[in-house]
């Protein structure tokens, strides 16, 4: 027991330790150079464009980055557990689809234009109508299915990005670019208020989370053995599904919709550490968080001074890393 214990302190100490690796390297990289020995310096003078560039521009994107990659894959952890199938990410549900279509239809009507809240909180308005809509229309004789669930958030995911196309191909040149740049993702936020609505909101799930991590561990059981267990699993999983799918819109509606994080993290820590949710949780987050900083560093130099929309990048190294490990792993597609 003690060793188990020993494994998970230094597994979080080696995520914490690449965490910061991660922040340095975002904070040094970019077209202004700044170096790991410069930064006290800059930080303390408050003068000079690296200060500007820092404060301006790299912390808020590093403070975004842990927020929405916690975010994401905190809600992908919890969501496989839910429905114990590691296959099931945040988007699965039709929350990424009905934000986008929030979105769209802002940017289509005009409506965009009435302050800078106003595509974020319709990207929110957009997840949060799927989330109820698939809740309601999952809720049988006082009970929430699973199954229907995931099937009515697919289905209703496809519908949300019909009507999003739609939309697509009735308006203008320029609205169809801001939808295609918003739908890719990106972490360029200069608003202090979303950011901090971003890391209050992750921080606070994270915590939330960790009260459930006993009833998590039981449900990878199966609902009727967690409720021999004790655990009442109906208000566990509606708890956790609205965790998961705040989450998931908060996120969405400050950065876009930002693909494979949700998917590729949570299953990739399983396949180190195992299915435990005292360290997944925790794991979860912090592997998120890692992940988008370097993913957003790439996307920001690769092809200095323009930008890739950050979806670009988690699609491809989520994508390719997935399908390597997977390649080479003998425990495909297990949670218990």
């Amino acid at each position: 027991m003690k060793t188990k214990y020993i494994k998970w302190l230094l597994f979080l100490a080696g995520l914490i330790l690449l965490l910061l690796v991660s922040v340095v390297i975002s904070l040094s990289s970019g077209e202004v150079k700044v170096s790991l020995t410069q930064l006290p310096e800059i930080l303390a003078n408050k003068t000079g464009i690296e200060y500007m560039v820092l404060t301006k521009i790299r912390i808020p994107r590093l403070v975004l980055a842990i927020a929405v990659g916690g975010s994401l894959s905190l809600s992908g952890a919890i969501l496989q557990g839910i429905y114990r199938n590691p296959l099931v990410e945040p988007y699965t549900l039709g929350i990424s689809g009905g934000a986008a279509l929030g979105v769209a239809i802002a940017i289509v009507f005009g409506l965009n234009t009435l302050s800078f809240l106003s595509l974020p909180l319709f990207g929110f308005a957009g997840a949060l109508l799927t989330l109820f809509i698939v809740y309601f229309l999952s809720v049988k004789r006082g009970g929430l299915s699973i199954n229907s669930m995931l099937l009515i958030g697919v289905m209703v995911s496809f519908v949300a990005s019909s009507a999003m196309m739609f939309l697509m191909s009735i308006t203008t040149t320029d609205n169809l670019q801001s939808i295609v740049f918003w739908v890719m993702g990106s972490l360029d936020e200069s608003n202090n208020l979303l950011i901090r609505i971003a890391i209050y909101s992750a921080i606070a799930g994270l915590l939330l989370t960790y009260f459930f991590a006993q009833p998590l561990n039981a449900l990878r059981l199966g609902e009727v053995k967690a409720k021999h267990l004790g655990i009442n699993t109906n208000i566990t999983i509606k708890l956790l599904f609205f965790v998961a799918s705040l989450l998931t819109g908060i996120a969405v509606a400050v950065a876009g919709v930002i693909g494979f994080v949700g998917l590729v993290i949570p299953h990739l820590l399983r396949l180190v550490i195992g299915n435990d949710y005292r360290i997944l949780i925790a794991g979860s987050f912090l592997g998120g968080s890692i992940f988008l900083i370097l993913c957003d560093t790439i996307a920001r130099t690769i092809i200095s001074p323009n930008e890739l929309p950050i979806g670009v990048i988690t699609g491809f190294a989520g994508g390719l890393v997935f399908i390597v490990v997977l390649s080479r792993s003998k425990s495909h597609f297990k949670l218990n």
